[in-house]
């Protein structure tokens, strides 16, 4: 079956990714509070999640989770390859291979936390709501997506706070920035809310479906 709009969702879902993870290397204080870039879109991802799954199913969510984990790996990998090519002269002496690490530069340490972060969080999400749908008969969306998002955003800040910036920053800090970063997140897809009710009520009225994932396999690794 052919859907109109499953591929922008697809391709907004893997550049808000792709995005936030350039944007996550920023770690910055507001009040008392600490973020990174990031968390100002990638709560969006989660949006996205919710929309897939309650509209076109896990089977659909999953494939796209892998196609964002797929370019999000790639996009690490030509940056590492680009950071180990030697510098023109010129670029050299107008942008610089220091600057140029300093901005682009990420850790091995720091994509395996995206990664593992990104993977966990949004199956986690996936799973959550396509099972309180079954569980709920369609009803109750808003706690179903708010609810998906907090086992989800659970996972997902945990991992990537822990696996990032485990012994690196202090305990107080670290867990300052997890505590942060999750309630935000959370908090950002309540207040969005009435955005995602619009938009999945507008997807099914125009993809003409509304998926149930009765005999779903709801295995992530699982190839069909």
């Amino acid at each position: 079956m052919g859907f109109r709009f499953l591929d922008l969702i697809s391709s907004a879902f893997v550049a808000v990714l792709l995005i936030s993870n350039i944007a996550a290397l920023k770690v910055f204080v507001i009040g008392p509070f600490v973020f990174d870039g990031g968390a100002l879109i990638f709560p969006l991802s989660y949006i996205f999640g919710d929309v897939l799954t309650e509209v076109y199913g896990y089977s659909v969510s999953r494939r796209v989770i892998w196609q964002g984990l797929f370019w999000l790996i790639v996009f690490n990998a030509i940056m590492s390859v680009c950071i180990a090519l030697p510098g023109e002269a010129d670029w050299e002496t107008k942008v610089g291979q220091a600057n140029f690490v300093k901005v682009l530069g990420l850790s091995p340490r720091l994509a395996l936390a995206g990664w593992l972060g990104f993977f966990w969080g949004e199956f986690c999400n996936s799973y959550v709501l396509a099972k309180l749908k079954l569980a709920t008969g369609g009803r109750y969306l808003p706690l179903r997506t708010i609810g998906s998002t907090i086992a989800g955003q659970l996972v997902d800040t945990g991992l990537f706070c822990a696996v990032a910036f485990g012994g690196l920053l202090s305990q107080t800090t670290l867990l300052n920035y997890i505590v942060t970063g999750y309630f935000y997140k959370v908090g950002l897809e309540a207040l969005m809310t009435p955005v995602t009710l619009w938009t999945v009520a507008f997807l099914k009225a125009r993809e003409g479906v509304d998926i149930f994932d009765r005999e779903t396999n709801f295995n992530p690794f699982a190839s069909r």
